[in-house]
Formats: C-alpha cells, sequence, structure tokens
C-alpha cells in the first residue's frame, strides 16, 4: 500500500466537506461568467477550488495541483499532484440540474491513486484507492453485467468546443442510438463515469475533456471493475477521446464507436 493511501479517508471527509459549499451557494443567485461561449464559471467553482487546495495542501504538502480554474496547462503531471474539477457541471448547476459533481484526484506516475466524485445535490460520495476497491456512501460499487450492446444505456457529452468536432459528434450518435438501449447525457462527465462505476450506466464516451473531468471517474471505473481506454482500446493519455465501461461491452463498444484521425 503506498504511503498516500493512508490518507484516503482524510481525502474524502475533505472534498465531502468541500459539498457544503455547493448546498449553500444552490438557493443563492449564481454570479456568472463566460470562460467561452458556452464554458461558464462562477463564484461556487472558486471558492470550491479553493477550499480544496487549501485543505489539500495541508492534507499532502509535496503535492502539487492541477486546478480547472487557476491552472493553465493540462499535461500530465509530474510527481504528486491532485486534479480537481471544483464544479464538473457548472452549466447544470447554474441551471440547478443536481448532476453536479466535485472530483479529486491524487495522480501519480501517469495514473491516479485516489480519486473521489462528490455529488452534493444528490448526497452521493463516490469514491476509491487503487486495489482496494471503490464505494459510494460506504457501500461497496460495481459496473453492470450486461453484455449486449442492446441492452446497454450509453452515456455521453459534448465538448464546449464543438464547432470543429460536430460532425463527429453526431457520427457516433448515429451509430450509438440505433444499435443500444438509449443514450444519457448527465452535463457532467465525472458523475457519467461515477454512474459507470456504480452499473446506473454500461458505456460512457466523450471527447474533448480535460484531465479534471476524468481522472478521479477512471479510477473509480477500474476499482468496480470495468474497463477505461481511447478509442482504439489502447490505454488513455491527456487529450484523447475516453471511452469506459463495463468492461464485458469494451471490445464491442471500440468496434462501434471506432477511432478517428482526431481521436
Amino acid at each position: 500500500m503506498k504511503a498516500w493511501t493512508s490518507l484516503w479517508r482524510d481525502c474524502v471527509e475533505i472534498v465531502r466537506q468541500s459539498g457544503g459549499i455547493v448546498r449553500e451557494h444552490w438557493s443563492r443567485p449564481s454570479e456568472v461568467r463566460h470562460k467561452g461561449r458556452i464554458d461558464l464559471v462562477t463564484q461556487t467553482d472558486l471558492a470550491v477550488e479553493a477550499f480544496l487546495k487549501e485543505r489539500l495542501g495541508a492534507l499532502l504538502p509535496e503535492a502539487a495541483f492541477l486546478a480547472e480554474e487557476s491552472s493553465r496547462a493540462d499535461a500530465e503531471p509530474t510527481g504528486l499532484c491532485w486534479i480537481i474539477d471544483p464544479v464538473d457541471g457548472t452549466t447544470n448547476f447554474v441551471h440547478r440540474i443536481p448532476q453536479v459533481g466535485t472530483s479529486v484526484a491524487l495522480w501519480h506516475e501517469g495514473r491516479a491513486e485516489l480519486g473521489v466524485v462528490n455529488v452534493p445535490m444528490l448526497d452521493q460520495c463516490f469514491y476509491a484507492a487503487r486495489g482496494e476497491g471503490a464505494f459510494c456512501n460506504e457501500a461497496p460499487i460495481a459496473v453492470s453485467r450486461a453484455a449486449a450492446l442492446a441492452d446497454a444505456l450509453v452515456g455521453t457529452g459534448f465538448p464546449y468546443d464543438f464547432t470543429d468536432r460536430l460532425d463527429r459528434v453526431l457520427d457516433r450518435l448515429q451509430l450509438a442510438l440505433p444499435r443500444t438501449q438509449g443514450l444519457r447525457r448527465m452535463g457532467a462527465a465525472s458523475v457519467d463515469l461515477a454512474y459507470v462505476a456504480c452499473g446506473k450506466l454500461d458505456i460512457f464516451y466523450e471527447e474533448g475533456l480535460k484531465p479534471w473531468d476524468f481522472a478521479a471517474g477512471v479510477l473509480l471505473v477500474e476499482e468496480a471493475g470495468g474497463r477505461v481506454s481511447n478509442l482504439t482500446g489502447a490505454p488513455l493519455r491527456f487529450g484523447q477521446t475516453v471511452l469506459a465501461s463495463n468492461g464485458l461491452l469494451h471490445a464491442q463498444a471500440v468496434d462501434l464507436l471506432g477511432p478517428t484521425s482526431e481521436d
């Protein structure tokens, strides 16, 4: 067991506490500014990130931070690093749709070792440590047993800069809709990945994600018995399209969704 695995429970508790900020702000008007045409940031994003950086920094002072609202680069970090999305699903938050997650991963040597996705407005906290399994609110979770695409509920999302990707986004919808049980778009990739981990979704894919969108969720899926890759089925690297499944469906998902030169 790595030395920082002993910090697992403390990390989960800090992320849970940050959910109090989201709940407190839920009933207030949001102060919204635009990072892009549809890419929003609120005072809640900033407050949660500041809280997490202060508390996690005290918990593990030697770790760096890669956080959505304060990081200019999204290259794979070297050394020990917290990867944070304070409010994944900011548009959901602004519209008071409860699928809003706070995602925190402890990254080391090319992979997440600890991962937490807290969904405070639904009172669901998903967490995992490498080699220790995955949990939601203290109960162990596992991926689904669906083995046929016709039985698979698929989650996806649309990148903020979708204009140059629109043909690929629509092509994949056309491929997936007729072959699966249906598609869902939650609006928060960390929540989608948590839902794959606990069996609510059988497959999830999305291009254009940043590391803070998926770092914790990838570990959740893997520790719950699922599989995560890029669209070729190879190990996922930052900047590639994320494909997560229950494992049983993974080869079929790769064949169905297929890579392009942009993936």
